[in-house]
């Protein structure tokens, strides 16, 4: 391969990742790599006085990383005294960064099943571990931080320091605990997330599905059979799918999300005879929950009732589970939690009212075919109406050119081009995923072009969850072959999804991230500078 092929950052980093796989790192691990000149001097570090475009879009995992970059009391570990250093951020993934330049800022939702419950003095609680607990919280109500008055939140802290498919039940003894605390303590409404069906659904370890289903299953049962003698109404859904499916139809393994529909199962201990549920999708799980506490339905809500003919025999008390990425799929050996020794999902299943509900796709606000996430399932159930998410509103944007006039973004790419700055942009290597797009960087590419920057640095997150295990060389390539026809922009820095974007408070792992970028530290690659003016030069 010619020595100017093997300059280019992203062949560069290409090359470095495939020997970090000789090692037997894994995309969603990778230490960071890092670009070097022949004179093993980082190039592209981020510097005072430039701008910086976060381009992820969905929340928990961003909040640290910008956190890094964007609170000016950040003491988790050092960083440069940066006094002009323009963080901009394409979606509000969290209040404390309402502040900062915000390309497609958010409408709060109003009228969420949190807000109504509490208006009407009730009392209710979340439980989830922290791999979940945002969802539970911040998306279930409708993208607030704030708890509602009469909301208690209780996080419990996901295993660390071992693979998840090694600790398949992860912190759900603890998690039951604590609902089974909540029950005691007669909540009107407890919503809980087991998130092991989509944590461990995520990996490739067919064995600790198989297992993750049977713990989910066993400690189903025990949460159920409390809140049965609790004389709670139990419902129990999901989010989206993922560990239903091992294989996808080419008959290779499937670690990523689905599109099936998901399960819901209605348990009314007062029930006095049979009550037919109608299939819907998870907006109509708010309104079926106001039904059975006896709380009108606002008008802002347009789900529906998944039970309208059900006598709730009064008031009630509701405990809410979701079991997170557990989809409806075949009936066959493709299906860990049909393979699974299961006895209380298949006893709740038979014995009790049960429909499915759409949970991909348009029905909850994600585009046409699309595979649910974590996100868009949790802001649709507190939510009871279809919330249009991120990644529609800024594919919308693509494809009406309305991302290249976007105000911040405009403003952004003006004022490095004013202060002879550069620009960088925080991308994630993948084509689908919930928390971003490569799309994003290459239109800001586009716009950096248009604009006669010459100093544009791309900054790497490696999935290793929406995209094929071992896919990243190929995909730096194609990036690289991307960003030579736009014209402008080098790959600079690149490191895995589970370091840079960790949403589980371990800032050692951030700080690998914030050092690569900012400071130059990692695994080097070595690659000749781009012949771009620099800023000395340009002054001059």
């Amino acid at each position: 391969m010619p020595t100017s092929r093997l300059a280019r950052g992203g062949i560069a980093l290409a090359g470095a990742v495939r020997e970090l796989y000789r090692e037997g790192q894994t995309d969603y691990s990778l230490e960071p790599i890092v670009l070097v000149n022949t004179k093993c001097k980082p190039i592209g570090r981020i510097e005072d006085g430039d701008t910086v475009v976060f381009c992820c879009r969905r929340g928990e995992r961003e909040i640290q990383l910008t956190e890094a970059f964007a609170e000016p009391r950040f003491d988790r570990f050092r960083r440069p005294d940066f006094q002009n250093l323009t963080f901009v951020i394409l979606t509000l993934y969290h209040e404390k960064f309402k502040d900062l330049p915000i390309a497609f800022a958010p409408t709060k939702i109003k009228d969420t099943l949190g807000e109504v419950i509490s208006r009407a003095n009730l009392r209710q609680l979340r439980v989830s571990e922290s791999e979940k607990f945002a969802h539970v919280t911040f998306f279930f109500n409708g993208s607030n931080n704030q708890p509602f008055p009469g909301e208690d939140d209780v996080r419990i802290p996901s295993p660390e320091g071992i693979p998840f498919d090694q600790v398949p039940e992860l912190s759900l003894a603890q998690v039951a605990e604590q609902v089974l605390r909540g029950i005691e303590k007669r909540y009107d409404l407890i919503v809980t997330n087991f998130a092991n069906g989509d944590v461990i659904g995520h990996t490739r370890n067919r064995d600790a599905k198989i297992k993750c289903a049977e713990l989910v299953d066993a400690r189903l049962g025990q949460v159920v059979d409390a809140a049965l003698a609790a004389d709670y109404v139990i419902l129990v859904t999901a989010d989206h799918g993922n560990l239903e499916e091992m294989a996808k139809t080419d008959g290779t393994q499937n670690i990523s999300h689905t599109a099936n529909p998901v399960p819901f199962i209605l348990i009314d201990p007062h029930a006095k005879s049979p009550t037919t549920l109608r299939e819907g999708r998870l907006a109509d799980i708010a309104p079926t929950v106001l039904q059975a506490l006896g709380i009108a339905q606002p008008s802002a809500m347009n789900g529906v009732s998944l039970a309208p003919d059900c006598d709730w025999s009064g008031r009630r008390r509701a405990l809410l589970i979701i079991l997170d990425g557990w989809g409806v799929g075949k009936m066959d050996d493709t299906n860990p939690i049909f393979l699974a020794h299961t006895p209380v999902w298949d006893d709740l299943s038979r014995r009790y009212p049960g429909t499915q509900l759409q949970a991909a796709g348009n029905a909850v606000g994600l585009r046409t075919g699309k595979a649910g996430n974590s996100e868009a399932g949790h802001m649709n159930i507190g939510a009871g109406r279809i919330v249009l998410q991120d990644d529609a509103r800024l594919d919308f944007a693509m494809k009406d050119g309305s991302f290249y006039t976007n105000e911040v973004l405009c403003h952004a790419i003006n004022k490095v081009k004013q202060q002879n700055a550069s620009l960088h942009l925080i991308g994630l290597l993948t084509e689908k995923s919930s928390h971003g797009s490569i799309d994003y960087p290459l239109a800001l590419l586009r716009m950096a072009k248009a604009n006669d920057l010459h100093k544009v640095y791309l900054h790497i997150i490696f999935d290793g969850r929406s995209t094929e295990p071992g896919s990243a060389p190929a995909m730096l390539e194609k990036l690289e072959a991307q960003v030579e026809e736009i014209g402008v922009g080098q790959i600079v820095s690149g490191i895995g999804r589970g370091l840079a974007l960790d949403r589980d408070g371990n800032y050692a792992k951030t700080q690998r991230a914030y050092d690569a970028f900012v400071f130059g530290s990692g695994r080097t690659a070595t690659g000749l500078q781009s012949k771009r003016p620099s800023r000395r030069l340009a002054k001059a």
